[in-house]
């Protein structure tokens, strides 16, 4: 529950019936870009650690039975003290909520979408969680489980995009490359400015040129500017990395383009799992 006027109606309906988590907002400024910024103070997610007063006097009204507090902070979180931090904002709430278990740190574990970047050291945020808990035995009156949910962190690397080059184009000091394929299958580069490897494998051995590689919706639907790649063909395949997640999730039937196909490859042989869109999926849902 993330809002004060949800926790009120549980209350009416269920009173101490069934537990319930709430979801804190811990005021805390994280994540790779705004847009997946999930815990500052002007995020609309959770209830502001400054209303706890408010909660608790919901608890206490309805007799709730709170056994969880969350927060989640954003995503592409390499620093691991904001995990840290939004543990110890918790540490001043717990003791409030004697019949807490769980205390659920959300996700946002960082992935290497660059050559060079680095990830969440989760060896090293588990140290300093271990570290704090020692300081802190039983905040809440007994032992609590802390989850966390790594989501992209896990399947990111799993997942690859493959387009086919329709056209180059020179223009001016820029060379296009468009493919067969636009924001509505992968959004993540124009949604939220994200850099994703790119590699020509119809070419592996060509010269290196730089092109801006775009696709084919009518907005401006750009996947990689000047980007260094293997000399391109017409017809030439390419692929992006770390599409394993937000990447078919995100896709949709914007303008009346078809959905792909996804393709499961296991110890070496490849198995259709998702069939592409035909024309019928574009309309099945229409009520003429």
């Amino acid at each position: 529950i993330d809002s004060l006027s949800n926790l009120e109606k549980f209350g009416k309906k269920f009173g101490h019936s069934y537990p319930v988590g709430i979801r804190l907002r811990p005021n805390i400024m994280a994540g790779g870009h705004l847009k997946i910024s999930t815990g500052h103070e002007k995020s609309k997610f959770g209830i502001p650690v400054d209303q706890v007063n408010e909660i608790i006097s919901l608890v206490d009204k309805y007799n709730i039975h709170i056994n969880d507090l969350h927060i989640h902070t954003g995503s592409e979180i390499e620093n691991v003290d904001i995990f840290v931090k939004g543990i110890e904002v918790l540490f001043d709430i717990i003791p409030h909520f004697k019949e807490l278990e769980v205390i659920d740190l959300g996700g946002g574990f960082k992935v290497p979408y660059q050559e060079g970047d680095t990830e969440t050291d989760i060896t090293l945020l588990a140290k300093k969680v271990n570290e704090l808990f020692a300081s802190h035995p039983n905040p809440g009156g007994r032992p609590l489980q802390v989850w966390f949910e790594p989501g992209k962190f896990l399947v990111s690397e799993c997942g690859y995009f493959i387009t086919k080059v329709n056209v180059l184009k020179e223009a001016g000091a820029t060379t296009f490359i468009s493919v067969d394929s636009g924001f509505n299958h992968f959004i993540r580069p124009m949604f939220y400015d994200a850099y994703h490897r790119i590699e020509n494998i119809s070419n592996p051995g060509g010269e290196e040129k730089t092109y801006s590689v775009v696709g084919n919706i009518c907005e401006t639907d750009t996947f990689a500017w000047d980007r260094k790649l293997n000399e391109v063909r017409e017809g030439d395949y390419l692929v992006f990395y770390n599409a394993g997640a937000y990447g078919f999730q995100m896709a949709s039937n914007y303008n009346s383009r078809f959905r792909p196909a996804e393709v499961l490859v296991e110890n070496g042989k490849s198995k259709l799992i998702r069939q592409r869109d035909v024309f019928e999926d574009l309309l099945k849902n229409q009520v003429i």
